[in-house]
């Protein structure tokens, strides 16, 4: 598919003309400047022509700063990876030199570039952007990102300029949301894992705030969209909107993911705020991974890791079934058992038992250990059948379901796993009355 970039100042409306195309939030949109920091990616389609689209940060051009110096470097790279630039200009603050900065960056550059002047929100806007034909570009579209004045015109021009495929078909892939507190290295782990920056780092809290999408493949060709979230933290510890709208992103990274990875800092041991987030996970029923990252700053001393694997078993025993996996993003330990880890949960989370072999198995469970009683009455398992996956669902038809104690149905789910590979699934047993067996 086409590939356009989004690029310009800050506080252009960047973000808003991306979710706007989209047509749906994707990029966090706030009156502050610089809240994009990383690239965000999707896909829209227009008038049955599909293209992928491009939200990068602002670019400032501030080589002492860290963070912008790293943000010049991801549009950069955007810029690199696209077909076609829209380069956004503010028609109320008008050209100002940092957006004749730009245009010299992207005039040296061999590929088709659209200004787009945005906050045109008036009528008659339009006939006053003669200011920004001394750009050195041909085609000047006046838009409204927030009222989405001119945004068909801009969308027409864009597939006039662009070569394209009618019938693009999606890439099927794993969808993997990557969540933990601030600053334990989720970001560096998603670099890691792609071979390049492909997210903002830094030693300051906070500094991801977008979900971000990246698409890597395996050696054996298996596709896995990696979602770069924010930070999770306590709600009372959130400040401003920019950080609620963050974590509202890591939670709906969690709802429409495959596979969850909860990356935690070993070094701060385990939190009460790690043990709700793999909470989340198990509140949703996302098979779950965790990661165990700047392990190479413990494991010299056996006695921190006989301490930490004992204290991981015991905050983590509500969800036994999670699969651990100690790393170090920095040094590459381990990180290649990742992405194999994430086939087998996933493959796990779509295995379907037939109903034959389930009841044969539910037989012998049975005669080992017999259901209980409650006041002289015996409970019955007639059948099981698994009714669906992700998560795997398991239906027991019995005479009575008050008879059925939660530590007989918890015995139920061990067995179940323990005869089946359901590790790092979550697993839903569901009960249904029938006064006598079906024939």
């Amino acid at each position: 598919m086409p590939v356009i970039s989004i690029v310009g100042r800050t506080n252009v409306g960047k973000s808003s003309l991306f979710n706007k195309i989209v047509g749906r939030r994707v990029s966090i949109v706030h009156d502050s400047e610089g809240v994009t920091r990383d690239v965000v990616s999707s896909s829209f389609v227009w008038n049955g022509r599909r293209f992928d689209l491009i939200d990068s940060g602002g670019l400032e051009f501030c080589p002492d700063d860290p963070i912008s110096s790293q943000v010049e470097e991801q549009v950069k790279f955007a810029i690199d990876s696209s077909d076609l630039i829209l380069f956004v200009v503010d028609f109320k603050s008008g050209l100002i030199p940092l957006d004749l900065e730009i245009s010299k960056m992207l005039k040296k550059i061999d590929k088709p570039v659209v200004v787009c002047v945005n906050k045109c929100d008036i009528p008659g806007d339009e006939a006053s952007v003669c200011d920004f034909y001394s750009l050195p570009f041909d085609d000047i579209v006046p838009i409204s990102s927030t009222h989405g004045h001119g945004t068909g015109d801009l969308l027409d021009l864009i597939c006039s300029r662009l070569n394209f495929e009618e019938n693009c078909e999606d890439v099927e892939s794993i969808r993997v949301s990557i969540i933990g507190k601030p600053n334990v290295g989720k970001s560096s782990l998603v670099n890691r894992l792609c071979g390049r920056n492909r997210s903002i780092i830094s030693d300051v809290s906070g500094t991801t705030r977008d979900a971000l999408d990246t698409l890597i493949s395996d050696e054996s060709g298996t596709c896995f969209t990696l979602v770069d979230t924010a930070g999770i933290r306590r709600k009372n510890n959130l400040k401003g909107d920019i950080e609620k709208y963050s974590t509202f992103r890591a939670y709906d990274s969690v709802e429409f993911c495959d596979v969850c990875l909860v990356v935690i800092d070993a070094c701060e041991w385990i939190t009460s705020q790690d043990v709700k987030i793999v909470g989340i996970t198990k509140n949703n029923c996302k098979p779950c991974i965790i990661l165990v990252n700047k392990w190479d700053k413990l494991e010299s001393s056996t006695e921190n890791v006989l301490e930490f694997d004992s204290r991981i078993k015991e905050m983590f025993k509500f969800i036994p079934y999670a699969k651990i996996i100690y790393i170090s993003a920095k040094t590459g330990k381990n990180c290649n058992k990742i992405l194999g880890a994430i086939k087998a949960v996933f493959e796990n989370s779509k295995r379907r038992i037939p109903t034959g072999i389930l009841n044969s198995f539910l037989e012998r469970v049975m005669l080992r250990t017999p259901p209980p009683s409650i006041k002289g009455r015996q409970l019955k398992i007639y059948y099981v059948t698994q009714s669906n996956v992700s998560p795997p669902t398991f239906v027991f038809f019995v005479n009575d379901c008050k008879l059925m104690h939660f530590s007989y149905q918890r015995h139920l789910e061990k067995k179940i796993r323990e005869e089946f590979d359901f590790s790092g699934v979550c697993i839903k047993i569901s009960l249904k009355q029938r006064s006598v067996p079906s024939n």
